[in-house]
């Protein structure tokens, strides 16, 4: 047996470096760090903690803790980027290293060197785009640029990329740093969505350029290819500030049908007058067919146009994965005791064809369907006999499923008596 150390066993590495020349390792810190860029930056960070540094010093310190970290993933990105991305895991740990230099960066502690250089070796890589990570990578870009000066460098980089993001992100800096000779000509580059739109009048109104704000809205409404939601606003906003009750009217009729929903259904009637809807309210549902089947079940169940509900409903059939899509069998429910025969046979479209194998997993979704047609037959129309019935005849055609069965079973009660 050996013997058990003493309280006070010092570690033997420890006791080497004691006796250790400062110089020798200083070389061992040195050597070890140039292999693994981790061990740089947790050096960087614990002797910040232990050791008092001048404000030179600590700047120095950032900067060097943050291309520590850009050592570190570098090479995991340059693998993304070559092979367009990769596993969930790979990708999330890039990540958060890129976030933890953004924060080193945004302490506006590390020099313009440090900074630049960053931005040098980032920039290939927002313009590749390959890595799967752009959202991160133009954050570090942006949190490199402390001044305005640094912006503007940034967008010229961003304009000579030549593809649409980029040169996106060098028209908003150029707006936002007031250089509007730049930005106008960028914004010339692409007028074709809303946004685009809404985006120029916006600049306009608020450079105080009244009229060009409206004129270039307007236009954008009769030209913009879709994405008007913003660009009505901005004028609907405009109507009710000039007391334009009827233009403020029709542009909110427009965003309401514009893919209607319940929320603004009630959103519209809820600005309009009792005699101003009743002038809205058919064309507002003449829109319905045109919008999503459940926002069109929603409205109607709001409006308690029940039979109307039930067409609907029957015409999307029961929905092929009943967990999302729970909304469909809410409203069934809702309708149970109104049209009992209709939602017995909605239901049952959802058995499909029994008298084939599938696989377990199936069994037990057609099982939990099997439960909603017994519970029509004995709990809501009151018939047992004519459950027994329909249910015998679908355990004989099965009686040779034990997995079938067997999931009937766990799902539907009196299974075994049927």
């Amino acid at each position: 047996m050996s013997a058990k150390k003493s309280v006070n066993h010092q570690d033997p590495l420890r006791q080497v470096l004691e006796v250790t020349d400062k110089k020798i390792l200083v070389d061992l810190v040195e050597d070890l760090v140039m292999m693994h860029p981790d061990v740089r930056r947790e050096c960087f960070d614990y002797l910040k903690a232990h050791v008092k540094l001048s404000p030179s010093q600590q700047k120095t310190s950032e900067g060097e803790a943050i291309f520590a970290l850009w050592g570190e993933l570098e090479p995991d990105l340059e693998e993304l980027d070559d092979y367009g991305g990769g596993d969930y895991s790979l990708v999330d740990h890039v990540s958060d290293l890129l976030i933890e230099i953004t924060k080193k960066l945004a302490t506006k502690q590390v020099p313009p060197e440090y900074r630049t250089e960053l931005l040098n070796e980032v920039l290939p890589y927002i313009q590749s785009s390959n890595a799967g990570l752009d959202d991160d990578l133009y954050d570090v870009a942006f949190a490199c640029c402390y001044t305005d000066d640094d912006l503007c460098q940034l967008a010229g980089a961003f304009e000579k990329m030549g593809s649409e993001w980029p040169i996106d992100h060098a028209r908003r800096i150029y707006r936002k740093i007031g250089d509007h000779e730049k930005y106008l000509a960028l914004r010339a580059l692409k007028m074709d969505v809303g946004a685009d739109y809404n985006d120029l009048a916006t600049f306009y109104w608020e450079q105080g350029e009244r009229e060009k704000a409206l004129l270039t809205a307007n236009k954008g409404l009769a030209k913009g290819n879709g994405r008007l939601d913003e660009l009505r606003q901005f004028l609907s906003d405009r109507a009710l500030e000039s007391g334009d009750r009827q233009g403020y009217l029709k542009l909110q009729f427009e965003q309401t049908v514009d893919h209607l929903t319940l929320e603004k259904y009630q959103a519209f009637m809820n600005i309009c007058t009792k005699e101003e809807w009743v002038s809205y309210e058919d064309d507002v549902l003449k829109k319905l067919t045109q919008t999503w089947g459940n926002e069109q079940l929603k409205i109607r169940m709001h409006r308690k146009e029940y039979d109307n509900a039930l067409a609907t409903l029957l015409k999307a059939g029961y929905p092929y994965d009943s967990y999302s899509d729970v909304y469909k069998l809410q409203v069934a429910a809702k309708l149970e005791e109104r049209f009992p025969e209709k939602i017995l046979g909605y239901y049952q479209s959802g058995l499909g064809n029994l008298n084939r194998s599938l696989t377990r997993k199936e069994y037990a979704g057609k099982a939990m369907v099997m439960k909603k047609v017994r519970h029509m037959y004995v709990d809501i129309m009151n018939v047992p006999e004519q459950w027994l019935k329909f249910a015998g005849q679908v355990k004989l055609d099965n009686k040779k499923r034990p997995a079938f069965q067997e999931e009937m079973r766990n799902a539907v009660a009196g299974w075994d008596k049927v």
